[in-house]
């Protein structure tokens, strides 16, 4: 099953300068995320019925929420796409993929989680022990060793 955005994508990379189609359907992943964002703040879930922001504003996170991402620093742990995969089924629903590595695949896709409490506000979680690695791979089920390999650029330890 190909995505209209892998259509898109893959008629632009036809023509001679690719560039600018990967740069396009790039854009529109993320573009899309923000209004979906816009939706469940305003319309789906409700919670800012009259929020009404200009670019500026969305840009500096004005808006009541967060839309933390695996991989960025508020949520570190690639491997917590295969948890949301697994429980949304993902692939089957959408037909993104993940690769051996967590990539999503089409490349041009986004993932997150919605945090509506007007209190929630973006951190980086900054570096981590052995004794918390050690701790968090036992609650995951999962190998000390690919959790360091997985966390290895917070980790406070080499």
């Amino acid at each position: 099953m190909e995505h209209k955005i892998t259509i898109l994508g893959n008629a632009m990379i036809a023509y001679p300068i690719s560039y600018p189609g990967v740069i396009i359907s790039f854009r529109l992943a993320e573009a899309f995320a923000e209004e979906l964002h816009s939706n469940v703040r305003k319309h789906f879930w409700g919670y800012s019925p009259d929020e009404n922001l200009n670019t500026q504003d969305l840009h500096r996170v004005r808006y009541h929420g967060i839309r933390p991402a695996p991989g960025y620093p508020t949520q570190p742990d690639h491997t917590e796409k295969s948890t949301m995969w697994r429980l949304m089924d993902v692939t089957k629903v959408t037909g993104i993929e993940l690769t051996d590595s967590l990539a999503m695949r089409p490349a041009a896709s986004v993932s997150g989680l919605y945090f509506a409490n007007p209190k929630a506000s973006y951190f980086s979680v900054g570096k981590i022990t052995k004794e918390q690695v050690m701790n968090y791979s036992k609650r995951k089920g999962e190998a000390l060793e690919s959790m360091e390999t997985w966390l290895g650029p917070i980790l406070a330890y080499t």
